[in-house]
């Protein structure tokens, strides 16, 4: 009794005191595109520097964070997160294996705050610690975590990406794997890479950005690759790539990426951007001290490969050429011939080719069937003796994993929306599968009376749209459930199934968890991800309209208790579904969202998003990018959905005013008298924070928000 009379006071506390700040202050600007007049509000808040702005961000970030600290229910969420991630003994991910058999991994144990590199000579060996970012600065307040790492050919030496509270400008350091030690040299500003060890063992490239201010345009369009040979001072690196050296080869809107193909004997230029479409220069190794390097062009953007390997001097390569549900197909490595490539894998028009792997063996792929089933087949390196290798249990997604073309290991995960991954070794010879787990097996009973339904949508123009649905088993149809629509809709990414524990939660809390697989997506293959792109993007909202009046209509739920929530590319599929149909929501939380696509590519991270959502300089473009954005849509007087807007102040994909600017619109507009929040999170970047505390505040926040709006007893604050 004592204990609920001082959460009680606790709250009324809370909710005394935080008192919502004044809105944020405006300077209108109105720009002309082809004719058309945009009234831009609050232009002002793109400046980062501007004191009243910063200030503005604060107020609200501090109203919100008491606004969701009262909630009832929330620390139960984090309390059960906490102990579900107890009952691992260790978290397993990353894990990479040399040719030489020694395994680099990183592991979290529940004790642990961020995850720590370790290594093994064999899987069977005792484990040795490499790096912990806990122990890398002394008394520090600030949080690092590994970003990427990446050993060399022995073993000997792993270079580490070193992230700062959720960031992506990293520091590289290099780690004596036997003496345990961090050597002198580190290197700053790193973007995108980990090291690329070349031939001799010893030197590396890496990515470096030319600004450290992740708000700054040069920190991510003018990146330069240079060469690091260990025992010499970082100030001596040679620049072996730049923007400057592209001479015409690439594209404003492109990203300079530079490495070396070690086993082909070649060096590599990638014009990099959102475009899966791959476009790849080559030059001989030996140019690698020439100023000015022969680049060829081995792989150009209008032959639509997404991926490829090399196998015996032939290219084997992943395309979506006249050939929307994918294809494998081979040329020869040091003169393609695209026109008349060996078909190896044909496309199958009933199902998508979804990943392919290669062991000394042959090849390894699997078909997804519609999004319910995946199946693992074998072929050799001609394309005959096509089998199905049978898997130990039918699987919703299998993910792979070998050592490549000389050895004889592969790997596979099997996963689905309610159970956990599983990992198994295949031995070709015997055509056995043996479990082979390095995490901890968990057993997770409090999911075990879920059950999944795929079904199909009528979307508003006929298509048929698939969706996931996951709740407890025995159902009532009563028209009162939660229902959480979750989605994405971009750069051709799949909703694939997948075991997520915190998503899970919402299940456990008597809600349904809705998966809209909606256009721009990849899960019916490259034309479902065409049909959401650019001028057909209102597809990617509309489709979840749909599967939400479905929802509504066949009288699971009602438009009081409909979520919907999505991240990054993400905020688009939120921000306007609500803005199209804000009757159908109760709330809605877009996660930093692009939420101001028309301002997008005056960001860092914009220009190479232009190849997906398109650009302000062309007219037709320019009138999709105005459909699709969220903040530009939202109308005066209208009763719009409660809101929870999130973003980091360190994320340089999603730039802070964003979100922040969309939060501000919502706030003036907005006659529902329902609670429009913003959350700028200063410890976080594009993914979260770096911890798993703040991954679990994170999830909490947005759940018991959501189940606070759609009425739930147990999140209902007093006052």
């Amino acid at each position: 009794m004592k204990k609920a009379i001082i959460a009680l006071g606790l709250l009324l506390s809370l909710n005394s005191t935080a008192q919502q700040p004044p809105k944020a202050p405006a300077s209108p600007v109105s720009d002309n595109y082809f004719g058309t007049t945009i009234v831009d509000k609050y232009r002002n808040l793109e400046n980062l520097k501007n004191e009243e702005t910063l200030n503005w961000m604060k107020a609200q970030a501090n109203y919100t964070n008491a606004v969701l600290n009262s909630i009832p229910g929330k620390q139960k969420i984090i309390d059960k997160l906490v102990e579900l991630d107890a009952r691992r003994a260790e978290k397993i991910s990353s894990l990479t294996i040399l040719e030489n058999g020694k395994y680099f991994y990183l592991k979290t144990t529940p004790k642990d705050i961020v995850a720590k590199l370790y290594m093994k000579n064999n899987a069977k060996d005792v484990e040795t610690l490499i790096f912990n970012p806990e122990t890398y600065v002394a008394n520090s307040k600030e949080v690092h975590s590994i970003g990427l790492f990446s050993a060399n050919k022995k073993g000997n030496l792993v270079a580490i990406n070193v992230n700062k509270n959720g960031g992506e400008m990293a520091e590289m350091i290099i780690v004596d794997v036997l003496k345990k030690e961090i050597l002198p040299e580190k290197i700053d500003k790193i973007k995108f890479s980990p090291a690329a060890w070349l031939k001799d063992d010893k030197s590396f490239m890496y990515v470096q950005a030319i600004s450290g201010d992740i708000h700054n345009m040069a920190s991510q369009s003018d990146l330069n690759t240079k060469i690091h040979k260990l025992g010499t001072d970082i100030s001596t690196d040679r620049l072996f790539f730049s923007r400057a050296s592209a001479l015409g080869l690439i594209n404003a809107d492109e990203i300079p990426l530079a490495g070396a193909d070690i086993e082909n004997n070649n060096l590599m230029f990638i014009p990099m951007s959102v475009n899966r479409n791959l476009k790849i220069y080559v030059a001989d190794s030996k140019e690698i001290d020439l100023e000015k390097k022969n680049w060829k062009l081995l792989i150009d953007r209008d032959q639509e490969i997404k991926t490829y390997f090399v196998h015996n001097k032939q290219m084997y390569f992943y395309t979506s050429l006249n050939a929307k549900n994918f294809k494998l197909c081979r040329t020869s490595y040091e003169n393609p011939d695209y026109k008349n490539a060996k078909e190896i894998i044909a496309e199958n028009k009933n199902a998508k080719l979804e990943s392919i792997t290669t062991t000394k063996n042959g090849i390894f792929y699997t078909v997804n069937f519609n999004g319910l089933e995946t199946k693992l087949y074998y072929t050799d390196f001609e394309g005959n003796n096509i089998k199905e290798i049978i898997t130990p249990k039918k699987a919703a997604t299998i993910g792979m994993r070998s050592r490549g073309d000389k050895y004889n290991d592969l790997w596979i995960t099997i996963a689905g929306w309610i159970s956990p991954s599983e990992t198994y070794k295949y031995d070709s010879n015997k055509n056995e599968f043996k479990r082979e787990e390095l995490s901890t097996v968990v057993s997770y009973p409090e999911f075990e009376n879920f059950e999944v339904k795929e079904i199909t949508v009528k979307s508003h123009d006929g298509v048929l749209v698939p969706m996931s649905l996951i709740h407890k088993k025995g159902l009532a149809k009563d028209g009162k459930t939660p229902v959480l629509f979750y989605g994405y809709g971009s750069y051709g990414m799949s909703m694939t199934p997948s075991f997520n524990v915190q998503h899970l939660l919402w299940v456990e809390k008597g809600g349904i968890l809705a998966i809209a697989h909606v256009r721009g997506g990849g899960e019916l293959g490259e034309k479902w991800h065409l049909d959401g792109k650019k001028a057909t993007k209102p597809n990617t909202w509309k489709d979840v309209i749909a599967c939400t009046e479905y929802m509504i209509n066949e009288g699971y739920t009602n438009a009081t208790k409909t979520a919907i929530y999505s991240r990054s590319a993400g905020g688009i599929f939120v921000g306007r579904a609500i803005t199209e149909r804000p009757d159908l929501y109760a709330v809605a939380i877009p996660g930093v969202g692009s939420m101001n696509t028309v301002r997008g590519e005056k960001t860092p991270n914009g220009p190479a998003n232009i190849a997906e959502f398109g650009t302000m300089e062309k007219e037709s473009e320019a009138k999709a990018l105005i459909e699709m954005d969220s903040y530009l849509n939202l109308k005066e007087g209208e009763k719009y959905p409660a809101t929870l807007t999130t973003a980091g102040f360190n994320d340089p994909r999603i730039i802070v005013w964003q979100p922040a600017k969309f939060a501000a619109r919502m706030l003036e507009v907005n006659t529902s008298n329902k609670p429009s929040l913003l959350k700028v999170d200063y410890e976080a970047g594009h993914f979260g924070g770096a911890t798993k505390a703040k991954s679990y505040e994170e999830i909490a926040d947005v759940f018991s928000f959501a189940l606070w709006q759609v009425g739930h007893p147990e999140f209902q604050p007093l006052n």
